[in-house]
């Protein structure tokens, strides 16, 4: 796949390129589409020279004609998972290569579009409350193409807490409306009770109730006891202090608080993709096996 790292990268000419060789070029072109009367040319640039304007010294041709097809709608240039997405789909015959035209009139394009370099991430939420906040923070950062620029992708992984349900099941919080016992408002709770909760619950639970025998099923999702990470991730915890990076199983993940705002959660998600990609060591994170 050629998918240009930024856009100010393209340049766009309306001429035959290919005579122009030993002329100036802008100094951040390092492609070249050329929409002709016949279709467009696509080409990788390569120039020298310093200054705005280096010396044209070869153009190698990346697509033209029947190979090339744009994209109807405008969409974000940023977005470059989107682009990708939209790319492949579009990508049968002859045609293997997308030009897309962004929101601001810059155009970029998708060669040989493949999903194979774009990076998933797991999102590991609790439900309810619904919809889970995490989950629905991430999906509104999406759209809003904040994350666009990172080559990623989600998917999602809900705990439901509403499988525990039950008279004798304890849960950490009333605002959950499941099925039980509360542990934030119920004094009435038995022995012999199971307890569905964190680490947290687990020591509420015993300087409320010294005297009862319980079984905790602890809910964390950095635990990993009601499930274990498959790939990368990005998962939420109440206490504030195991905010950050951290390793399950040999799998890296970032941790937010219960109740972090979108602004944490793009950095958290930022710095997790600096992880994984390699541009920052992790020796810092916490490791869970």
């Amino acid at each position: 796949m050629i998918f240009p790292a930024e856009y100010k990268r393209v340049g766009v000419t309306r001429t035959d390129p290919t005579g122009r060789i030993g002329c100036p070029i802008y100094f951040t072109t390092e492609y070249l589409i050329a929409d002709l009367p016949y279709g467009y040319a696509i080409y990788r640039v390569k120039s020298e020279g310093e200054g705005l304007l280096k010396k044209l010294v070869s153009l190698e041709l990346i697509a033209k004609g029947e190979q090339v097809k744009k994209f109807e709608e405008k969409l974000d240039s940023h977005d470059r998972t989107l682009l990708i997405e939209s790319a492949i789909p579009l990508c049968k015959g002859s045609v293997n290569t997308v030009l897309f035209e962004g929101m601001d009139r810059h155009i970029t394009f998708v060669y040989e579009p493949g999903l194979d370099e774009v990076m998933e991430i797991e999102i590991i939420d609790i439900s309810p409350p619904e919809p889970p906040w995490l989950a629905f923070a991430i999906q509104r950062l999406i759209r809003s193409g904040i994350l666009g620029e990172l080559d990623i992708r989600f998917t999602t992984k809900l705990i439901d807490l509403r499988t525990f349900e039950g008279g004798k099941v304890v849960f950490p919080c009333h605002a959950s409306e499941l099925k039980g016992k509360y542990l934030d408002t119920d004094i009435d709770i038995e022995d012999n009770s199971e307890l569905v909760g964190c680490d947290i619950s687990k020591q509420i639970f015993e300087l409320r109730f010294p005297s009862l025998s319980y079984r905790h099923i602890n809910m964390c999702p950095i635990k990993a006891h009601l499930y274990t990470p498959t790939r990368p991730f990005i998962t939420r915890c109440c206490q504030s202090k195991k905010s950050g990076m951290i390793n399950i199983n040999g799998i890296d993940g970032a941790v937010v608080h219960w109740g972090a705002s979108e602004y944490d959660i793009v950095d958290a998600i930022r710095m997790l993709v600096r992880v994984l990609r390699g541009n920052i060591e992790n020796n810092n994170r916490a490791s869970l096996r």
